[in-house]
């Protein structure tokens, strides 16, 4: 769309029905405003420019929530103004509050609620595809993904914690700057593409209970693809097909319930479902993180997911 003239509402408008490019407007619009808030708070330097970038991506996922399309420069302020004294409480928590009756929800969105909309979830897509693959990882486990907190990922990825935190700090300035940059692009329908990944999960699963797992890792792998198991062990595709009968020998059944897939970066995540007679034979669920080259499986880790603390 042409932004010279639009005004705010009618942006606020085509971003809510998912205007990747209206919402972009927006951004660049109230960037200096939004720029002086922060730097009015936390002084020139990095924190001010993380604490913007926040507040961008979290418009994104909020636009619909402004009450008042009318009053979007003083909503976007807030959110900076808000995300600048959580940095600045951080040893305690902090609940968002209203402003002129601008409520911003203080809890995290679910990657459901991240990816509502069909343009804008589009072209969340893919700007995680033009992230380096590091970086791509984490966001992807971060943010859709039940491996989401930061020790859990450095365990998976053999990283330390503040690497995890530094490549989430990347990937978030980039993912900010991309937004203003570029989203009026042409996407890929994401939720398809996924679907599709889903589906291939699924068959694979439902081809390894036929007894044909072999089939699907010849042709769907790298001849010289690694395995890497659940306490490191390695192999090649023999080790994979062992180690799935095994487990189907055993009663051991996986059934899919997520899957996240960003060029060269797959994850499937799975229930274990141990067999009735030794309920405790397996951990409650597995996470299949796939690298690809050339569209075929160059490495598979398999990982086990800590269960959350629940708090009485």
């Amino acid at each position: 769309m042409a932004a010279d003239g639009v005004p705010d509402v009618e942006l606020v408008r085509a971003a809510r029905s998912g205007d990747g490019t209206a919402l972009g407007v927006l951004l660049s619009r109230h960037a200096a405003g939004m720029q002086a808030v922060a730097v009015s708070l936390l002084g020139y330097g990095a924190d001010a420019e993380d604490a913007v970038q926040d507040a961008m991506l979290m418009a994104m996922r909020r636009i619909e929530e402004l009450r008042d399309p009318a009053a979007v420069g003083p909503w976007l302020r807030a959110i900076v103004r808000n995300g600048c004294r959580m940095r600045l409480r951080a040893a305690r928590p902090v609940v968002l509050g209203d402003v002129e009756g601008l409520v911003l929800p203080s809890a995290e969105p679910t990657p459901e609620e991240l990816l509502d909309r069909r343009s804008l979830r589009d072209w969340i897509w893919h700007a995680l595809g033009g992230l380096t693959e590091p970086l791509r990882l984490v966001a992807l486990l971060r943010y859709f993904s039940d491996v989401s907190s930061y020790d859990q990922i450095a365990a998976l990825l053999g990283v330390p914690v503040g690497t995890v935190r530094s490549r989430l700090n990347q990937a978030r300035s980039k993912l900010a700057a991309a937004l203003m940059e570029s989203a009026s692009a042409a996407h890929d329908d994401a939720v398809a593409h996924n679907a599709e990944r889903r589906r291939e999960a699924e068959e694979t699963l439902a081809a390894a209970r036929r007894g044909e797992f072999a089939a699907v890792v010849r042709e769907t792998w790298a001849p010289d693809a690694e395995m890497i198991g659940p306490g490191g062990e390695r192999g090649g595709q023999d080790f994979a097909v062992l180690g799935m009968e095994r487990d189907l020998s055993h009663g051991v059944r996986q059934r899919i319930t997520n899957v996240v897939a960003s060029g060269d970066v797959m994850i499937w995540e799975a229930d274990l479902i141990s067999p009735p007679d030794d309920p405790e034979h397996c951990p409650p669920a597995v996470l299949w993180l796939h690298r690809l080259h050339a569209g075929r499986v160059q490495q598979l880790r398999l990982f086990h997911p800590r269960p959350a603390l629940t708090v009485a």
